[in-house]
């Protein structure tokens, strides 16, 4: 009985590994588990404490990953990064709407914001000659900060989206 109850755990056990092997290359292995056995790093939460972005080499390549701590599910990202293009320093504005990261391509970086309500990135950084980092996003996600190194030094700067911008507030808030 013991060596049936063990035979049936081991079909199990190769049953379930066969279906990771087989997930699709989106969805990060082990889809549902927030610490994994890989390299996470770089972690920023929302405002509102639902959103969790952070880099991570799951899927074999270093990208953001976004988990929804409410659902404890990974969500899909469509539109947020060039092939081979390598992102890091994920910031996130209140609810989750707005992210701005850097992507390094081709060994420049660029700064990138990220809107999840159209599913498309932009690159904001595209006339800007210098080596830029750790951006953050204001809560509403009109502000980005980040270091720059134009004048030859790490100075802080500061990035206004401008007032016609889709503010990023709760559903239901007045608009100020």
């Amino acid at each position: 009985m013991k060596a049936l109850r063990g035979l049936r755990y081991a079909i199990a056990l190769t049953l379930l590994s066969l279906t990771v092997g087989c997930q699709t290359p989106d969805a990060p292995i082990g889809s549902t588990s927030l610490n994994s056995r890989y390299n996470d790093e770089q972690p920023a939460l929302s405002g509102d404490g639902r959103w969790l972005a952070f880099v991570s080499n799951r899927n074999g390549r270093s990208e953001i990953l976004v988990y929804d701590r409410r659902q404890k599910r990974f969500v899909q990202l469509p539109g947020l990064l060039v092939q081979d293009a390598i992102a890091q320093s994920p910031s996130l504005s209140l609810t989750g709407r707005y992210m701005t990261y850097l992507i390094n391509n081709q060994g420049r970086a660029d700064l990138a914001l990220y809107d999840r309500a159209i599913g498309r990135s932009q690159i904001l950084s595209g006339n800007y000659r210098s080596w830029i980092a750790n951006p953050k996003i204001s809560p509403n996600g009109r502000y980005i900060v980040f270091e720059s190194a134009r004048k030859g030094q790490w100075d802080i700067e500061v990035l206004d989206r401008g007032p016609e911008i889709e503010l990023d507030i709760p559903e239901g808030s007045p608009v100020n």
